[in-house]
């Protein structure tokens, strides 16, 4: 990284590598459980949930990819093993054991809201101190906000669906 671009973070630039290396972590396991989950799901609505889980799981690579640039930006590492993103993880890992559309949506929207307040506490700390890290945490947070949405939207369907069957 460049000196200059260095020395215009007004924080402990190691704090906030560490940060970013625990939500690229998170990024990559979301990008697996949204991936595997759109592999398995079962039940009704499933198509329109597999479309919604195929598109957040490239947002959530793409997400991984912003913030590996990020991290190497500033001089660091982003974490190199599959076992490194389980040790350094806010969110962690629901494996889609139980396939059924409504689990697997509950799954990830817990994993957004997750993702939602990690973002916002970075957002927050580095607001006025890291300008490229705030932009680049502005932008996730928006998407991770929009995910949370949309798959609370299926969720509300598929009890729609499920009310109708009975």
């Amino acid at each position: 990284m460049g000196t200059k671009g260095r020395s215009i973070v007004g924080m402990d630039v190691e704090e906030v590598l560490k940060l970013l290396n625990r939500a690229f972590a998170d990024e990559w396991l979301a990008y697996y459980q949204y991936w595997l989950g759109a592999k398995l799901v079962k039940g009704p609505t499933k198509e329109a949930v597999i479309a919604e889980l195929v598109q957040h799981s490239a947002d959530e690579l793409r997400h991984a990819d912003m913030v590996a640039l990020r991290i190497i930006q500033l001089g660091g590492t982003p974490v190199t093993t599959p076992e490194g993103w389980y040790k350094w993880t806010n969110c962690g890992y629901d494996a889609p054991e139980d396939p059924f559309v409504a689990k697997i949506l509950e799954q990830n929207i817990k994993g957004e809201q997750c993702a939602i307040s990690v973002y916002s506490a970075l957002a927050e700390m580095t607001k006025d101190k890291d300008l490229l890290t705030y932009n680049m945490v502005l932008s996730i947070l928006q998407d991770e906000v929009n995910h949370e949405e949309e798959l609370q939207a299926l969720l509300e369907d598929l009890s729609v669906v499920l009310s109708q069957q009975k």
